[in-house]
């Protein structure tokens, strides 16, 4: 992969997103290479700025300061561009932004040398065929959730899977996971952890009424729609937990997934399981292992 121009987008929420992003900056430049900056950031910096999509056509590589919600909105907003995105923390690391503060130039140091790995990451499309409005597409990269909110009553989620009819599910709501979504509200939900690199769909209830529904895996070109039945108000159905479309009763939604992916640079500092171990609590190795 050849480097010539990087974009940064920045959460400027976060304390020191300012700071960083003049620090990276400043040590590309001084490398000869080309910087693109966010219109939020650049506007905080007082320079000229590009909206997201129009960022992700020009460079060849996004660094995206924030924590995994930041990623997640960036990923949406530029999956048909397909380039790279490389997550930097602004607290400690997360599941989808994998490098530190304090690691940062050196581990673009070694971006820019080409020994990084990258992954390639699953997203699915989601639409809403409604009586009123006209169908609504949608591209996620963790899960799609349709979720009974405030309702006082479990809501009844009829189930197909490739034009055959599963079950429906009588529960608080139903998660559709990508394994990248597998370690956020499908794994509170005591849903499976997946390989980010695998190709498969997770459904995944919420509180079902029938303990003998259980979370499912299936492959990724499986085609899920989901039909919501509800005495109340309807349900709320929410991608990436920040998008979020009012369901009424019988409406539909259609899961599949889709031709874009995101393309995720690797720390290269950590992998995949001490990511696990770190964000999950788990025990590091026992000390006789530690000492060889």
């Amino acid at each position: 992969m050849t480097i010539r121009r990087i974009g940064i987008v920045a959460n400027t929420a976060k304390e020191k997103s300012l700071e960083y992003t003049i620090r990276l900056r400043d040590w590309i430049l001084k490398r000869g290479l080309e910087i693109l900056l966010h219109q939020d950031i650049a506007a905080r910096i007082g320079v000229t700025g590009y909206e997201q999509r129009e960022l992700a056509a020009q460079v060849d590589l996004l660094a995206v300061f924030g924590g995994d919600g930041t990623l997640l909105r960036t990923a949406r907003a530029v999956h048909e561009f397909a380039v790279p995105i490389v997550g930097i923390n602004l607290g400690e690391f997360g599941y989808l932004t994998e490098v530190n503060l304090n690691e940062m130039i050196e581990a673009f140091e070694v971006i820019l040398q080409g020994d990084c790995q990258m992954e390639r990451r699953m997203m699915l499309d989601a639409s809403v065929e409604a009586e009123t409005e006209l169908p609504r597409e949608r591209t996620l990269l963790n899960d799609a959730v349709i979720n009974r909110g405030n309702l006082s009553r479990i809501v009844e989620l009829e189930t197909s899977v490739n034009d055959c009819y599963l079950t429906t599910f009588k529960a608080d709501g139903l998660i559709v996971a990508t394994p990248t979504g597998s370690t956020a509200y499908s794994l509170s939900a005591g849903g499976p952890i997946v390989f980010p690199q695998q190709d498969s769909i997770i459904i995944n209830p919420i509180c079902p009424h029938t303990l003998t529904n259980r979370p499912i895996i299936l492959p990724g070109d499986a085609r899920i729609k989901v039909t919501l039945w509800s005495k109340e108000e309807g349900a709320t159905l929410t991608l990436d937990g920040q998008v979020s479309v009012h369901l009424r009763s019988g409406d539909t939604m259609t899961i599949t997934k889709s031709p874009h992916e995101t393309l995720l640079v690797c720390s290269p500092h950590r992998d995949y399981l001490e990511i696990l171990r770190s964000k999950l609590g788990w025990g590091g190795l026992p000390t006789i292992l530690r000492r060889i």
